[in-house]
């Protein structure tokens, strides 16, 4: 099974960078067979419509897999909570960890 991942951003997303890094490490990490999209979010409408609750967002065949219940829509930074504090993307750990359970059905 391939796994679609969308990376959501905001126009200049100083943590973009990290994220696809991340997610190109995660995909071999994680020996699954995948397909990475960009999609920048810019406007409010276009966050409303998506969701979107900050920059960057991967989402695991259309499933934010690091969703918070709490979360408010908005075209900001995310932070992810690590065990080392609050980061601009998750773990290494976690990612390849959702990427695996996505890929086992």
């Amino acid at each position: 099974m391939t796994i679609e991942i969308e990376l959501l951003v905001v126009p200049d997303c100083p943590n973009e960078t990290d994220a696809a890094a991340l997610i190109t490490t995660a995909v071999a990490d994680a020996r699954v067979l995948a397909t990475v999209t960009r999609t920048v979010i810019a406007t409010p409408d276009q966050a409303r419509q998506r969701g979107f609750v900050g920059s960057p967002t991967i989402l695991l065949n259309g499933s934010d897999p690091f969703a918070q219940p709490d979360a408010v829509v908005a075209l900001a930074c995310r932070l992810y909570s690590t065990p080392d504090g609050l980061r601009g993307v998750p773990t290494l750990s976690d990612l390849r960890q959702e990427l695996q359970r996505v890929a086992a059905g």
